[in-house]
């Protein structure tokens, strides 16, 4: 009797263990979350203060009793911001459509091809993943430059149709499908481009989906390649496009209404990964995983 009364005594204490690091995570995490989401939330709460009621602050004020949208109708009116949205859209079609075409060629071939060299041409193709950016952008930028075509959408796309961390991913992917499959579909008289297209991508959907999404996120975030080729409002893109909005828009003092145009070119982003965060996750899990 008195072993079992230690034994509960013992399971009652792993039980209020348990729940103490559970709250005690849970906690931490509430403070994470409120860390990371407090600049979005300042962000918006800016936006929708006047410009006026703004300045007259001594002391920020964490909310307002009177928001308006006259920051939001501004950041339309004031600068040309639906031309870069269309811009950008145009931009990140393009570059994520090329993008996945030659992603999933090159990351078939060095998965299920078998020609000379492929495992010295994989290793050196891995080793550009160690050349700093900035010497990959001072080469694009002279190319480019000698090709003649800065301020034009096919100088603003090249360069970026190509990401080696991307073909690596689903080359990892495309590895883990079964040797049986490949050889079977040899065996019927199947194309490598039907067995590419009917087996070998909707097995790694999921990873595909993710390489798309991050590359979306990336083309519209992208500054420093823009702001380098461009320098016609005409090709201005919405993340080069807020430098403008600074300084011949708003004025640099016209804090919420620069605010307000920050809102609006987040707010896609944010509900694409809403949308498909379980996507992004499942995909990313898949490309570390083996078998």
């Amino acid at each position: 009797m008195g072993h079992q009364i230690d034994y509960q005594k013992i399971e009652k204490t792993s039980e209020h263990r348990k729940k103490v690091w559970k709250v005690v995570t849970y906690v931490l995490l509430t403070f994470w979350a409120l860390m990371v989401l407090f600049p979005f939330y300042w962000m918006v709460l800016t936006s929708v203060k006047s410009y006026g009621a703004y300045n007259s602050e001594h002391i920020p004020a964490l909310y307002t009793l009177s928001p308006t949208t006259e920051n939001y109708k501004e950041a339309f009116t004031a600068v040309p911001l639906g031309r870069y949205f269309g811009n950008t859209i145009i931009f990140t079609v393009v570059t994520t459509a090329l993008m996945l075409i030659v992603t999933v060629l090159a990351a078939f071939a060095f998965a299920r091809l078998n020609f000379r060299g492929k495992d010295l041409a994989f290793t050196i193709f891995l080793s550009l993943m160690m050349i700093p950016t900035e010497l990959v952008v001072i080469t694009n930028y002279v190319t480019v430059t000698d090709l003649d075509l800065r301020n034009s959408f096919t100088g603003l796309i090249l360069p970026s149709v190509t990401s080696v961390f991307y073909i690596y991913l689903l080359r990892e992917n495309f590895a883990q499908i079964p040797d049986e499959l490949y050889y079977a579909a040899k065996v019927d008289g199947t194309s490598d481009f039907k067995y590419l297209c009917r087996v070998m991508i909707p097995i790694c959907r999921p990873t595909l989906i993710t390489i798309t999404i991050l590359k979306v996120i990336e083309c519209w975030n992208s500054y420093v390649w823009p702001r380098l080729v461009t320098d016609e409002e005409a090709y201005f893109l919405v993340s080069n496009g807020i430098q403008s909005i600074r300084e011949n828009g708003f004025g640099r003092e016209n804090i919420p209404a620069m605010m307000a145009a920050v809102v609006v070119i987040s707010v896609p982003l944010i509900v694409l990964f809403l949308l498909f965060h379980k996507k992004i996750m499942e995909g990313v899990s898949r490309g570390g995983t083996k078998g």
